[in-house]
């Protein structure tokens, strides 16, 4: 063959490479807290498959779970400069940027489970998302959740009069601080992984957590005093980086949308469909189990309300969101 054959045959064989590989492909990154185990990790991980698949193998997401890329501060701090394309973040770290959003956090802003999963699929929930771009650099696609919250300790645990002094384990953020200190507790943020050992070596004397957490990490193992109380629920957001987001196109933006809203979705009805069924399993334990109702932290709630009713206006707007899924 000769050398200009050569060359048009390279040529043509470079050009006909170029033309197979997708001109907008994506190696995306998304980072998280929970552990793989967590259900929000599997749902990372279903919707990163769910991404490859429908797109043709153009796009793949590597999923980062167990805080590999730091704490939610941080990860959030990658996600406005555009080193981090996704997150699933608890709302509990958005509303340290943007406070309106605490108003999900309102104690006893439902009642059960199934209302806390319309109300994070209402118009009213989701209008909040609409602040992130402006507020936070980030694009928010839609909610998950845990379980609602409940108190498991070392020591007696009759009432909320029992949290006085405890060390008590949170998720770093304002709105559940505030409400555990308003119980006289001592709130102690710490992630998810250092729970079990902190609770086995006497870091911290009782936590706040929900059913499903309890269970998979066997928290009960370590803490066998609980109070159930449904007194919070716990969303999760899932958010893509608005500098990222700005780049993509309408295609991808839908693709994007479209397949992480489905397992978000997916996650809130996981929840909900276990919730009843993991407090029994729990109640079948060799634990012993107090229940606690709104009224018996009412003095929590309205030093709550104080600091809160200002700093998320939104709250009335929930609240009446909460009243027509009662009444329907």
């Amino acid at each position: 063959m000769s050398m200009k054959r050569l060359m048009t045959s390279v040529m043509a064989g470079g050009l006909a490479l170029m033309m197979t590989v997708p001109a907008q492909a994506r190696d995306f990154r998304l980072g998280l807290i929970t552990p793989p185990p967590h259900r929000w990790t599997q749902a990372a991980e279903a919707f990163a498959e769910d991404v490859k698949q429908k797109s043709g193998g153009e796009h793949s997401i590597a999923v980062f779970p167990s805080q590999q890329l730091g704490n939610e501060a941080q990860m959030v701090q990658q996600l406005q400069t555009g080193a981090l394309d996704m997150a699933f973040l608890t709302v509990a770290e958005i509303s340290n940027r943007v406070p309106d959003f605490g108003a999900l956090y309102a104690p006893y802003l439902v009642d059960n489970i199934d209302q806390a999963a319309a109300l994070l699929k209402s118009e009213a929930a989701t209008d909040l998302l609409n602040q992130l771009p402006s507020e936070a650099g980030l694009v928010g696609v839609g909610y998950g959740m845990a379980g609602l919250r409940q108190v498991m300790s070392r020591d007696t645990l009759e009432g909320p009069s029992d949290l006085e002094g405890k060390k008590l384990r949170i998720t770093p953020f304002e709105p559940i601080r505030d409400f555990y200190k308003a119980t006289g507790a001592a709130p102690t943020p710490m992630p998810l992984p250092a729970v079990y050992d902190a609770l086995a070596n006497g870091q911290i004397d009782a936590i706040d957590m929900d059913f499903d957490s309890i269970l998979i990490f066997k928290f009960y193992d370590r803490s066998d005093k609980m109070l159930i109380s449904n007194h919070m629920m716990f969303p999760m957001v899932g958010v893509v980086s608005g500098r990222v987001w700005k780049d993509l196109s309408k295609e991808d933006r839908k693709l994007l949308q479209t397949s992480m809203r489905a397992q978000l979705d997916a996650v809130i009805d996981h929840f909900q469909a276990l919730e009843k069924k993991q407090e029994q399993e729990l109640r079948g334990l060799d634990i012993t189990i107090h229940e606690a109702t709104r009224e018996d932290f009412a003095d929590a709630i309205a030093e709550w309300e104080g600091i809160w009713s200002e700093k998320a206006p939104s709250l009335p707007k929930l609240r009446k969101a909460v009243a027509e899924i009662k009444g329907s």
